[in-house]
């Protein structure tokens, strides 16, 4: 049944998350900028109505010229053939007459038309500046809106979604996604409707002008939009794996950057230069395959157009010459014929704008629409400051459903103030319990409470701000040593942040740099050692001023003597703290009130030293080990 409906939910999802679709909740953005899309679209309407305008002034320009040119030849008639014209009835005197009045009024009528066509055209010009900067400040914003929406989900996003996602894919969608997005919205959507106005005002004022003449260009439209159609329908999932495959080129990219020492440490620069352009040679194919599709879209778009043209000119000319279109008529008809043109071929590059935007969307939305694993009911509560009573009620986990669990039937309890140690070697479970109490992933079975509350009925944000947290695997921020202390609290002052190094061990060397708290820490802490790393790391918990701790093996990265300054601090520390210490040596957890020792995701052991070295085979040959590698080089220096 419940996988009936993930199944439907799945389904639901994919139908919303097709191209089109997707393109189209995109747009949905719009409506948060009213005011920029119809500004916008005003100025479009305006531009492009001035377009219109101007054949019909050609046409007057070109009429009245024929015109002139006629009342000059009825002037320059012989006086000879004039007085036959009298003799047969006409009255040339009304002839010649007409034709000064023509003439004279010619001129102005030029100059009227031509600072009338400046005009339109200067309208147009200011009109489409407005249109093409509103249209760019409208896709900013939405883009803006869009980055802002992705980064707040990934951000939310349960670790499990982030185990199963590279970053690098992560990154492209935020970028390169959204960017072609905001082109499409600032570029695309507004040449669509441009694109629309200008070929339906073509089409109605060509009726208008001969309708017999436009039908013998109206079979082209038909033809051109359904290579257009044909086209969008074999591009989008072309545009979909290019960026599939340039997410994959940013992923090689992050990856060799993260770990650029590992790669130059193993001399592997050959190799992984051998994989990056793997990656690239495949984007550059799938590259080469768009654009043969784009060469050979327009070439046939062209002939089809040229086509119609042909046809056009055959039939216009068989008029002119049976005196049924004027020259002046027939121009206007050819302006306006372009217009209908000039969209067509706008109409690629939309399909293609379009195309890749649908792509994109596509993209974008498979993250926005992606299900958390860790959220807050309805009704969370919110949870105030704790007193630390951690328990596990028979707790099962799997890191993915239908896994195998790495936690079974775990049940513990921490009092208020209680050390509680995490023993076990590695894959044992230590970290994965850890993790449950935060809610960084959600129990499979059973239930993790705090003073009686279950993790799942509180809001996460009120439970995380009463856990302090030293992960395993150090990660400090571009910025300085004292925004990373102060990371959980940036409104701390300069003594509790000096308060907190000093209880980590670290303000000695801190004190020690040029610039002391505000001395840069590099990317990811790259200019500090891993012991360095690891006290700023104490001290951004401790700065929080926890009721509950969490240590995952925190003095892994340091040598004995720190370690032992380290846990003279966290020993004084933890009074009145409950706290959760995973460590790999025994002697950093001696006086713990609690020690659980994990084997293959079983709790198989708890209680304090002395018990387990008596009583846990798995505690003892761990001690044993131990005792016997730190014996060994004292033996050694002995001899």
């Amino acid at each position: 049944m419940q996988m009936s409906m993930q199944n439907r939910r799945a389904q639901r999802r994919n139908r919303q998350n097709d191209g089109p679709s997707a393109l189209r909740r995109s747009l949905s953005y719009i409506r948060s900028y009213p005011r920029l899309a119809i500004l916008a679209g005003i100025a479009l309407v305006i531009a492009t109505t001035a377009q219109l305008a101007v054949p019909q002034l050609v046409q007057n320009i070109i009429d009245t010229i024929t015109g002139t040119a006629r009342d000059q030849a009825i002037l320059d008639l012989p006086p000879a053939l004039l007085t036959f014209l009298n003799s047969q009835g006409i009255q040339t005197a009304d002839l010649t007459a007409e034709a000064k009045t023509g003439i004279e009024m010619a001129q102005s009528a030029l100059i009227t038309s031509g600072l009338v066509i400046v005009l339109f055209a200067a309208a147009r010009g200011i009109f489409a500046f407005t249109q093409t900067y509103l249209s760019q400040a409208l896709s900013e914003h939405i883009a803006f809106d869009l980055r802002n929406d992705l980064f707040s989900k990934i951000q939310r996003l349960s670790f499990s979604y982030h185990d199963k996602n590279r970053t690098g894919q992560l990154m492209i969608r935020a970028t390169d996604d959204v960017e072609r997005l905001r082109v499409f919205i600032g570029q695309g959507l507004l040449m669509a409707l441009q694109a629309f106005i200008l070929l339906t005002g073509a089409l109605i004022i060509l009726a208008l002008t001969n309708w017999r003449l436009m039908l013998v260009a109206l079979p082209v439209l038909p033809i051109a939009f359904f290579l257009f159609m044909l086209f969008g329908r074999i591009a989008q999932p072309l545009f979909r794996e290019a960026q599939r495959r340039l997410a994959a080129v940013n992923n090689v990219l992050q990856e060799n950057l993260a770990g650029l020492k590992v790669v130059k440490a193993f001399a592997s620069e050959e190799r992984e230069q051998a994989r990056f352009g793997r990656s690239i040679d495949s984007l550059r194919d799938q590259r080469i395959r768009i654009s043969r599709t784009l060469a050979l879209l327009f070439p046939t778009i062209f002939l089809v157009a040229n086509l119609g043209q042909a046809a056009v000119l055959y039939f216009g000319g068989a008029q002119i010459i049976n005196g049924t279109l004027t020259l002046g008529e027939w121009q206007k008809f050819s302006l306006y014929l372009t217009l209908v043109f000039i969209p067509m071929g706008q109409l690629g590059f939309i399909i293609s704008l379009m195309a890749q935007a649908s792509a994109s969307a596509t993209r974008i939305y498979e993250i926005l629409d992606a299900e958390n694993a860790v959220t807050d009911k309805p009704d969370a509560l919110v949870l105030d400051e704790v007193e630390g009573h951690v328990t596990f009620s028979n707790v099962t986990f799997r890191y993915f459903a239908g896994g195998d669990p790495v936690l079974t039937n775990i049940n513990l309890e921490a009092e208020p103030g209680q050390t509680v140690a995490l023993l076990g070697s590695t894959g044992s479970g230590k970290t994965s319990i850890i993790n449950l109490i935060p809610r960084f992933y959600d129990v499979s079975d059973g239930s993790v409470t705090i003073d009686g509350h279950d993790v799942r009925d509180v809001t996460i944000d009120s439970l995380r701000r009463n856990i302090g947290i030293v992960l395993q695997e150090t990660t400090l921020f571009s910025g300085t040593i004292r925004e990373n202390i102060a990371f959980g609290r940036p409104d701390a002052s300069d003594a509790e942040v000096i308060a907190a190094a000093k209880a980590a061990a670290a303000h000695d060397f801190i004190d020690g740099f040029p610039q002391g708290y505000d001395t840069p820490v590099g990317e990811r802490g790259a200019t500090l050692s891993g012991g360095q790393k690891q006290r700023i790391a104490i001290a951004r918990a401790l700065l929080m001023n926890p009721h509950i701790l969490i240590l995952d093996d925190s003095t892994s990265s340091v040598d004995l003597n720190t370690e032992y300054e380290i846990q003279k601090a966290l020993d004084k520390l933890m009074e009145g703290r409950t706290s959760f210490v995973i460590a790999q040596r025994i002697s950093t957890v001696l006086n713990a009130d609690q020690i659980l020792v994990l084997d293959k995701g079983q709790l198989v052991a708890r209680g304090v030293h002395e018990e387990l070295l008596e009583n846990s085979p798995i505690y003892a040959e761990i001690y044993y080990s131990q005792l016997a590698e730190d014996v060994a080089p004292d033996a050694a220096a002995s001899a």
